[in-house]
């Protein structure tokens, strides 16, 4: 029985089937829509750096056979042959993706999928519709991604450009298409056609355009003399005979021109066309051709500074497990109803889908923590079908995730963390701090927690004499044990909080275990 996926989801290949040789099906319609389906085969760092390895119908296959288009089949709008270990080193990952050729949105498309079959059983799924989606015209549907071994992950990731804005995401360009010369027009014959003119290529991907042959330049008249600036021919030279000689013409010359108001002995620099000047003092703006005043025409909005392609570099990220860091200060959890998370209150930010919002207290034991050293967290329970992005006040987020281990945090570096991890209040008692004692938090079991810090933080292995300030800290590794203590040495001239007492925390521990420190007190 095939596994169902939902966006972000998930799985190694090796878990959906032993196999290496594998179809890959998409099936996506629409009223009136047609679609391109490609597949992009991108390096480490996601880019198409070898544009043979962008599948689609003008290039139906890579080099070594690994990838092939295989055409509409079974049911499938378009399906692909896949043969994993046949896949060179420099391929990290595949994204398959569909595009709308023309005119048409995304919103618009009727129930689809992509889906993996192996050995002819189906081992995968990944259902979609119209109503994910909004004015996109390209979506990424799934990717094939090598972490150790190859996985599968659901995507669903939109564009609203279509191929060219895929194509930049992915570090490649569309060239434009050159148009075909004009055909001569056949001598008449009655016994011989000339062979049709050939199609014009088609458009090149990942190269950019040639640019335009210079235009040939004019041939020299011979019925204009060339103009001399600043020098008046003799009177009579040149003149037809019987002519009577004109007084000299008046002085054009950039040189001898002062315009109305201005100083004795200003003029426009060598060059510069008759009548223009630079007033004394006027600004230059960086990348004006002439000086502000001289009526040059504004340069046209270069096309890389359209709107859409700007905003490109801060599209939604592709989703990797089910917390994805969006970027250093923003991440974003992706939810299902049977695994909610619990975030600190006032963190979201946007969120997508059908998601719920509710108070969650933290029992008596945590508003006494609050109450004694203002440690306290409120939080709120996160539930439903959807995504939901958090920060906070743009501090650094980090997502550490726990396969079954312990981890310390200061209450006040969590910002989130799934419902599933136990989680426990601890005291680090000891002298010289209010309520007697700092209060942690212990999260033990399977699942994440998304920490922030104040800048970037460091993170230190604890040796024999491992200090730390406490309003610095922000985790710890389980096997470490804290122990406050007071400097003699540096008293409060070692600290950033000079009002505070000299009180900070010891770490012992085994080798391998580490505390983290950020650069800045809260």
């Amino acid at each position: 029985m095939a596994r169902e996926f939902q966006r972000g989801h998930k799985a190694k290949i090796s878990d959906l089937t032993a196999g290496t040789d594998l179809y890959v099906g998409v099936q996506i319609s629409g009223p009136g829509l047609t679609f391109d389906i490609s597949c992009f085969g991108l390096d480490a760092d996601e880019q198409l750096s070898d544009d043979r390895y962008f599948i689609f119908f003008n290039q139906p296959k890579s080099p070594e056979d690994a990838i092939q288009l295989l055409g509409a089949q079974s049911g499938d709008t378009e399906s692909f042959r896949v043969t994993l270990d046949r896949i060179p080193q420099q391929i990290q990952k595949l994204s398959f993706t569909a595009t709308i050729d023309g005119a048409g949105q995304m919103s618009q498309i009727a129930p689809g999928y992509v889906r993996i079959v192996a050995g002819g059983e189906e081992v995968a799924r990944y259902s979609f519709d119209g109503s994910e989606f909004s004015t996109e015209r390209a979506v990424m549907l799934g990717d094939f991604y090598l972490k150790d071994v190859w996985r599968f992950a659901a995507v669903g990731q939109g564009f609203d450009g279509g191929l060219d804005a895929l194509l930049r995401n992915f570090g490649g360009e569309v060239a434009e298409e050159e148009p075909a010369p004009a055909a001569p027009e056949p001598a008449p014959s009655p016994a011989f056609a000339p062979p049709q003119q050939q199609a014009a290529p088609p458009p090149a991907f990942g190269a950019p355009a040639a640019p335009p042959a210079p235009a040939p330049a004019p041939a020299p008249s011979v019925h204009n003399a060339p103009t001399i600036v600043g020098n008046t021919p003799p009177a009579g030279v040149g003149t037809p005979p019987g002519v009577p000689p004109q007084a000299p013409p008046a002085p054009t010359s950039p040189q001898m021109f002062t315009p109305p108001g201005a100083p004795p002995g200003q003029f426009a620099p060598p060059g510069a066309p008759a009548g223009q000047f630079t007033p004394p003092a006027a600004p230059a703006f960086p990348g004006q051709a002439q000086p502000f005043g001289g009526g040059t025409q504004l340069a046209p909005v270069p096309p890389e500074a359209n709107v859409r392609v700007v905003l490109t570099k801060y599209a939604e990220a592709p989703v990797g497990d089910r917390w994805t860091e969006q970027n250093p200060y923003l991440v974003r959890a992706t939810l299902t109803k049977d695994a909610p998370i619990l975030a600190k209150q006032g963190s979201m930010v946007a969120y997508q889908g059908d998601i719920d919002f509710a108070h969650k207290g933290s029992g008596l034991l945590g508003k006494l923590t609050g109450a004694l050293t203002g440690q306290g967290m409120a939080l709120m329970r996160c539930t439903g079908n959807g995504e939901v992005f958090l920060a906070d006040e743009a501090s650094r987020v980090f997502v550490i995730r726990l396969q079954g281990e312990q981890l310390y945090t200061s209450a006040r570096g969590v910002l989130a963390f799934d419902e599933s991890l136990d989680t426990e209040i601890r005291r680090i008692e000891g002298a010289g701090l209010e309520g007697g004692g700092l209060f942690s938090m212990l999260f033990s079991g399977t699942g994440a927690v998304a920490v922030k810090t104040r800048g970037v933080p460091v993170v230190i292995p604890v040796g024999p004499a491992t200090y730390v300030d406490g309003n610095a800290v922000i985790a710890w590794s389980a096997g470490a044990q804290a122990v406050t203590t007071t400097s003699l040495r540096l008293r409060r001239s070692g600290y950033a909080r000079q009002t505070a007492e000299a009180v900070n925390l010891q770490f012992r521990g085994a080798p391998g275990n580490f505390v983290v420190v950020q650069p800045f007190e809260v």
